[in-house]
């Protein structure tokens, strides 16, 4: 992409070429094809004339010439059409098409691909060793780029995901408990839309566009699933008791408000302490509470 914009590759740019339906030249071929039928009878008559001669060399030599232009193409196909290395358009008409012999063809599929890539490590944004993989749809909609500006568009596609993908990758963390940042296992689709963008960006330098795009495998690398493993639960576990912390501070505030507003009773410091104390236990214990029968008094 940079060198296009700085000037060092030559963008190319499709248009249509010049091509002819291949059944009206289909009649031609089968009339070349008759009338050397008719010569040989005429030899085996014995109408040895020099013009018999030259018409069995040159119904042959047409046939040949008029034969080698045929090409046929299917919906969502394109033929490249060339002269002598030079690009003269491309023909997306489907059916029996023809064209000079001394012009070149070379097919391009115009269809939807389906591309999954291998599982790569890669690094996060914090370093961490993770392993990904992804899938896209993408098709050729410039078929001078993909023949002209790249050696083979297939291979192009294959090796632009990949770096995408660890592009991508290097600008969030697998996960996050602490912030509410972008990452890579709690935003799958922002991600993704993320990825879908870098890809298509990468892939326009080969006339390329890419219709869907997502993640078909995310995890930790083998060598320190285990314990980030442990680190996510333990960060999971902080940030539930976090949460539970809060909510519980909350009820107890609400609980003592409601007493002094309604009068129910009279609590002085330390009794609202005790009272605080016991209901954190209640609200942020693990375990189901036991009732205990005071028969003395706090004092």
């Amino acid at each position: 992409m940079n060198a296009i914009q700085e000037g060092l590759l030559r963008a190319s740019d499709e248009r249509a070429a010049t091509t002819n339906s291949g059944y009206p030249v289909l009649l031609v071929l089968v009339a070349i094809i008759a009338a050397e039928a008719w010569t040989v009878w005429q030899l085996a008559e014995g109408f040895k004339h020099w013009t018999m001669i030259v018409s069995m060399i040159f119904w042959p030599l047409a046939f040949v010439f008029v034969a080698v232009g045929f090409y046929m193409l299917q919906p969502n196909q394109a033929a490249v059409i060339t002269l002598f290395g030079t690009y003269k358009g491309t023909d997306r008409t489907d059916g029996l098409r023809w064209v000079w012999p001394w012009l070149g063809k070379h097919k391009v599929s115009v269809r939807a691909n389906n591309f999954i890539s291998d599982k790569i490590k890669v690094n996060d944004s914090r370093g961490n060793p993770i392993e990904m993989a992804a899938q896209i749809v993408w098709r050729v909609v410039d078929t001078a780029q993909a023949v002209f500006d790249v050696d083979d568009y297939k291979e192009f596609v294959r090796v632009q995901v990949e770096v995408a993908i660890r592009t991508v990758a290097s600008r969030h963390p697998y996960d996050d408990f602490d912030n509410d940042d972008i990452t890579l296992r709690g935003h799958l689709e922002e991600v993704g839309v993320e990825l879908l963008k870098e890809v298509r960006e990468r892939l326009k330098v080969a006339g390329i566009t890419v219709d869907e795009c997502g993640f078909t495998h995310l995890a930790y690398a083998q060598e320190i699933a285990s314990a980030m493993l442990r680190r996510q639960q333990a960060q999971a576990v902080v940030a539930a008791r976090q949460t539970l912390v809060e909510g519980a501070v909350g009820m107890v505030e609400q609980a003592l408000a409601d007493l002094s507003k309604r009068d129910v009773v009279e609590l002085d410091d330390e009794r609202r302490a005790a009272m605080v104390s016991n209901l954190m236990v209640v609200l942020c214990g693990e375990r189901d509470t036991q009732p205990v029968v005071n028969a003395g008094s706090l004092y």
